[in-house]
């Protein structure tokens, strides 16, 4: 009897004959990636897989981003070349608490803001609605300026500053506006004795004339924020008649009636105050910060667009977001890094106003005691 003899099988060529039997041609594809999940980029940057998930959303929703301010038209225009991505404005002027507001009525649907930038006391407290991601250049985000799980970023800030019009030539030091010729012309932009009441998580660190104040007092060597002492400034300024009894709006700065300002330093540019050589100053040794978040809404319709735009706008490109921040006179939340590896605008960075010594920042807590001091003597010793 003649025995066949036949080809040994190996288990892998057995797989390969039954996925061919099976009618199965290539491995079954991969499930779709959950973006909400997803809490970090590669050092290289956004990856294509997110590209593409951002492009098939199509949509991104975003709020309280003012188009005439810090380049954000700019800034969605090109996000919106770049990428093919629709961007939806809803409220453009709402305020970092209208914005969390508004996220909390709208959340689970449609219409939810998939991103938010904010004052970094409204941030700090609603963190537990932020979806934690971080961006793929986390690492040249200062550690002061970012939570340490990646719930929250800052992207951009500024310093308090004093602009006016070159009709006064050169300005260099607060005590320099205590001189008769600036009768009246000396105005913030808000009342500090309203910097309490904004909403429901405290004062914002943004406030500019809560900090105008706190600017004054560490000026005149005021301590612990030196609140008290910058409200005895300004009652010196009142008694002097320097200080304007009109809130400056760029209305009134357009038309001269406020020819000096105190405000941040990315308001106080020529390109906001639309005022031909209008100059802007920081007193040495008061370099007094503030810095605005930037977050993830965690019920994100559009969860791989919002990380999209997260990437976009910390992104260090000539074209990219902290580039365009530095262009509208911010001070990206990456300047340092850009510096020094030569990626910054440097046209940019050369108009910003200069400053000597290195930033103080206020916390909320001191913030929150300042403001209670200007409650309750800002309209007895300045109003």
């Amino acid at each position: 009897m003649r025995i066949s003899r036949r080809k040994a099988i190996t288990p892998l060529a057995a797989l390969s004959l039954a996925a061919v039997a099976a009618g199965c041609s290539s491995p079954p594809p991969r499930p779709p990636t959950d973006w909400s999940a997803i809490t970090s980029a590669p050092p290289a940057g956004p990856a294509g897989n997110l590209i593409a998930a951002a492009r098939n959303e199509g949509t991104l929703n975003v709020i309280g981003l003012p188009p005439g301010q810090l380049n954000y038209a700019s800034i969605i225009k090109d996000f919106t070349k770049t990428y093919g991505i629709k961007v939806h404005q809803e409220d453009p002027g709402a305020t970092s608490q209208q914005d969390i507001s508004q996220a909390r009525l709208e959340n689970h649907t449609a219409r939810a803001p998939d991103v938010f930038s904010l004052d970094m006391t409204v941030a700090l407290a609603n963190a537990n609605m932020f979806a934690p991601y971080k961006v793929s250049t986390w690492n040249d985000i200062p550690v002061a300026l970012k939570d340490p799980t990646g719930l929250w970023a800052a992207s951009y800030g500024g310093y308090m500053s004093v602009g006016y019009t070159p009709r006064f030539g050169t300005i260099t030091s607060l005590s320099q506006l205590l001189a008769p010729r600036f009768r009246n012309a000396i105005a913030l932009t808000a009342s500090p004795a309203a910097a309490l009441g904004f909403g429901l998580n405290g004062v914002m660190l943004t406030d500019p004339a809560l900090n105008a104040v706190m600017m004054a007092g560490l000026a005149q060597g005021g301590r612990n924020g030196g609140i008290a002492v910058g409200v005895t400034w300004f009652h010196q300024l009142k008694t002097d008649g320097n200080l304007s009894p009109l809130l400056a709006t760029p209305a009134t700065i357009k038309a001269g009636t406020t020819p000096v300002v105190f405000n941040w330093d990315y308001l106080n540019q020529p390109a906001q105050t639309g005022v031909p050589g209008w100059k802007t100053f920081i007193p040495p040794g008061v370099v007094l910060g503030g810095y605005y978040a930037q977050a993830i809404n965690k019920n994100a319709p559009h969860p791989a667009a919002a990380r999209l735009w997260e990437e976009f706008l910390y992104s260090q490109a000539r074209n990219g977001g902290q580039n365009l921040l530095l262009q509208a006179g911010a001070r990206p939340a990456e300047l340092a890094a850009m510096t020094a590896d030569g990626t910054i605008n440097t046209t940019a960075a050369a108009r910003l106003p200069k400053a000597v010594g290195p930033p103080v920042f206020l916390t909320p807590a001191l913030a929150t005691t300042a403001a209670s001091y200007l409650a309750a003597n800002w309209a007895r010793e300045v109003s």
